[in-house]
């Protein structure tokens, strides 16, 4: 059974579709539901999604197909093309009467990215090399080259960055003091901290007061990227 809100979110999703042939932008769907971030729209395309309502098209921006209707829903009328002053109907050239234009493929603002494996918010473990990718809604991301990595631990809890979530990062080699990094130790293993430079030291920082800072020489800490955005699953 779906939530008011999904009910709304497949309509308007659909209605889109038929007028235009391309589903609409996060931003649009965010401004149609009176919801007040995106995040709020990409859980409810992952409930539909995981109830089998919807499907994102893989390795496509903007790229959402409606898979079947709830069934209390009423399908929308047809749109008719219409010859200026003329009162009937026509279809296209060639076409079939009554048979329906054909509708180019839908579109929604999700992009895939690496999927670089497991990061720490604890103490530092190997960052393990691309092993598959992960669809990311566009909003969440800004401009540069970016790439994911599940956090493992909960060293970062208080910066809201909990285990099993997955870090966003732009890739870059440098940082101010007070960002949140991916900072790659000794140059073989990972972990997601907040960066300061203190004296001739580099600090990192959890965002936990259970565990202490971790201080190292600068040649010891590369930077290797700065984090731009957090996924959530809900099981």
């Amino acid at each position: 059974m779906l939530t008011a809100k999904q009910h709304e979110l497949i309509r308007f999703i659909q209605q889109r579709l038929e007028e235009t042939g391309i589903s609409p932008s996060f931003e649009e769907m965010k401004e149609a539901l009176d919801l007040k971030s995106k995040s709020g729209v990409h859980r409810l395309i992952s409930a539909l999604e995981e109830r089998g309502f919807i499907r994102r098209l893989p390795n496509r921006a903007r790229a959402l197909e409606v898979i079947k209707q709830p069934e209390d829903a009423t399908p929308a009328p047809r749109a008719q093309a219409v010859m200026p002053g003329v009162s009937d109907t026509v279809t296209s050239l060639g076409a079939a009467p009554n048979s329906a234009p054909p509708v180019p493929e839908p579109a929604n603002d999700v992009i895939e990215i690496p999927l670089h494996g497991r990061i720490a918010a604890g103490a530092p473990i190997e960052a393990l090399e691309g092993q598959t990718s992960l669809p990311v809604p566009a909003a969440l991301l800004g401009p540069g080259e970016h790439y994911a990595l599940e956090v493992s631990g909960d060293s970062m809890i208080e910066a809201g960055i909990f285990d099993g979530d997955f870090a966003l990062v732009r890739r870059t080699d440098s940082a101010r003091d007070g960002e949140i990094v991916v900072a790659l130790v000794h140059g073989e293993e990972a972990t997601l901290k907040y960066l300061h430079k203190d004296g001739g030291s580099i600090r990192l920082d959890p965002a936990n007061a259970a565990y202490d800072a971790q201080v190292y020489r600068p040649g010891e800490v590369q930077v290797q990227g700065k984090l731009a955005g957090l996924l959530r699953r809900y099981h």
